[in-house]
């Protein structure tokens, strides 16, 4: 007779009604459903949750904790950003990148409103339209040659304030470190503040990935942001480690509005706001933070160092955080697709993008270096 099978027995509240839910950790029908040893090069957002993090999110669980924010770990993470970015910040957790960004730029434009960004910026190539088509604003765009704004390039669509037919610049914004892996050096963002602030406009910051700037810059996060005059930054932890969530950081209190109303308005008001403050103090209230940013700086540069002396490779820009921008033949980078995940950047040139986040190795790098090797060795 083959033997009976293994049944789990999943304990409902019908059956033990006054049971702490926490008391005895359930089982799972869950089935991992994909090799946690593979790895790639496309994107840090690829990478799981740092185990710090995990960690932080079963502390804050069992028990009842006030809805939308007015809970213990909300009230404490704003100690923890002022801790950073000085006394006046105040702290908005939301969903996401792209909805932090567009909260954050309504606070700074009017229905009439425009701001000015880099043609390169996210919001401009990676949101869906979403700024203009759910912000209401008007994005005015500018060329730049390493994804930089400068007070000149600003110039160029700084005009019309007082123009009735043309979208009023309201608004500058920038992005920490750039979609092309440069960063903008504490004197630079400074540079950008000031002129924006002498035209009457705000500054805004897109810091996805704020910590890998601080990390390859060297200072405090408040160096490039406070100390430099930005007025309100989007603050990124997803890129970092974490399982879900941004930040919308308010450093100006007087040139910033409503992102209290506005958060909700755009969607990015959580219920269950302890789940995403206890994870940033998990990350900030400690140097979690800069330890994976600067590890995954570290992992770009040691890619870049590893292919610069293939032939047929060219590392097109300096590796100033996790991002490493490489040309080569079309044919090779395809190839080397069907073995690790990365993409393109630019498809006319066959410029490739490759991304290293806080939980990637130097065997990852060095056995994607050697792939590289291979592939073009086969050209």
């Amino acid at each position: 007779m083959a033997d009976a099978p293994t049944v789990t027995h999943h304990p409902s509240s019908e059956q033990h009604p006054t049971a702490h839910p926490t008391a005895h950790p359930p089982a799972t029908d869950a089935v991992r459903r994909h090799d946690p040893g593979v790895r790639g090069f496309a994107s840090d957002n690829y990478a799981g949750v740092h185990p710090e993090v995990l960690a932080a999110l079963a502390l804050a669980n069992g028990g009842h904790q006030t809805a939308y924010g007015a809970d213990a770990y909300t009230a404490h993470l704003q100690e923890v950003f002022r801790g950073h970015f000085g006394p006046a910040a105040e702290v908005f957790p939301v969903f996401n990148g792209t909805g932090a960004n567009v909260t954050a730029l309504q606070a700074v434009t009017e229905r009439w409103g425009a701001v000015i960004c880099a043609e390169s910026a996210h919001i401009n190539v990676d949101e869906c339209g979403a700024p203009e088509r759910m912000g209401g604003l008007k994005l005015l765009t500018v060329p730049t040659p390493d994804g930089k704004l400068t007070p000149e390039l600003i110039d160029r669509q700084a005009y019309g304030f007082d123009d009735e037919h043309r979208a009023q610049p309201q608004a500058v914004s920038i992005t920490q470190t750039t979609e092309l892996g440069t960063c903008y050096t504490p004197e630079e963002v400074k540079a950008v503040c000031d002129h924006a602030h002498e035209r009457g406009m705000a500054v805004h910051m897109d810091g996805s990935r704020l910590a890998n700037a601080a990390a390859g810059l060297g200072v405090p996060l408040a160096r490039f942001t406070t100390e430099a005059g930005v007025d309100l930054l989007s603050f990124g932890g997803t890129k970092n480690g974490l399982l879900f969530g941004e930040c919308v950081v308010v450093l100006s209190p007087g040139r910033v509005r409503s992102v209290r109303y506005l958060r909700k308005m755009s969607m990015q008001l959580a219920s269950k706001m302890r789940f995403l403050s206890v994870q940033f103090e998990a990350l900030l209230s400690g140097d979690l933070w800069l330890r994976g940013a600067s590890h995954a700086n570290a992992m770009a540069r040691r890619l870049a160092e590893a292919v610069r002396d293939v032939d047929g490779v060219t590392v097109l820009r300096p590796v100033e955080s996790n991002a490493v921008f490489a040309l080569l033949p079309r044919e090779v980078a395809e190839r080397l697709q069907k073995r690790f995940r990365f993409y393109f950047w630019d498809e006319a040139k066959g410029e490739v993008r490759w991304m290293c986040s806080f939980d990637t190795t130097e065997a990852d790098v060095d056995t994607f270096a050697a792939a590289v090797a291979e592939e073009m060795a086969a050209a």
